[in-house]
């Protein structure tokens, strides 16, 4: 496959634009052959100017394959300095994509980062401050004391008002009994009286 390959390519390299090169060559070489046989004449002359003018076709056609064949190589030389460049081009842009993406990342992480800052201030702000904080600590301090104060000035007065209570309920218990004894001996009075 490759040998008929090869083969159709030399000949489309031969035959040029027109593809009649390989006809002009055969006929070149016959009108050669024949002008070597024939004798010397003006027709030998016709023959001899058709055939420079036939050989300059084809070294025309050949010039011109040639420097298509080179236009080709600069074009494919120069494609292949675009696709170098696209590729170059391409890899800067993935690099820069993907810097971009780190940088959007950040931005990101620093937004989200903003957004718990004003969160959280949001809720400090909700609460006192320090030195009212400290003040309202203070103020409970001072109520605190002062119950405490009260508390055992209660505490006090209880303690007293139970002694008193003791001291009453014990007043009255003897005074019970007193009253007691003072019935026991009347009672005895009045039956030393009967008996009597």
């Amino acid at each position: 496959m490759l040998q008929k390959y090869d083969v159709i390519k030399r000949k489309l390299l031969i035959e040029g634009d027109g593809g009649n090169d390989d006809i002009r060559i055969s006929r070149l070489l016959k009108t050669f052959l024949k002008w070597c046989q024939s004798p010397d004449s003006e027709e030998s002359k016709v023959t001899y100017q058709r055939m420079f003018s036939t050989l300059a076709q084809c070294e025309f056609s050949m010039e011109k394959s040639y420097l298509v064949h080179q236009m080709n190589i600069e074009e494919q030389n120069k494609y292949e300095e675009l696709q170098s460049e696209i590729d170059k081009n391409i890899n800067l842009a993935i690099e820069k994509i993907a810097a971009c993406k780190c940088e959007l990342h950040k931005a990101k992480r620093i937004r989200r980062n903003r957004q718990e800052y004003d969160a959280l201030a949001k809720v400090i702000e909700q609460h006192p401050d320090r030195q009212q904080t400290h003040s309202q600590l203070e103020e409970l301090d001072r109520e605190l004391k002062s119950m405490k104060d009260t508390k055992e000035s209660l505490q006090k007065k209880l303690d007293l008002r139970r002694k008193q209570f003791h001291v009453l309920v014990t007043a009255i218990y003897e005074l019970q009994r007193l009253l007691e004894e003072d019935e026991q001996l009347e009672q005895e009075a009045d039956t030393d009286h009967m008996d009597m």
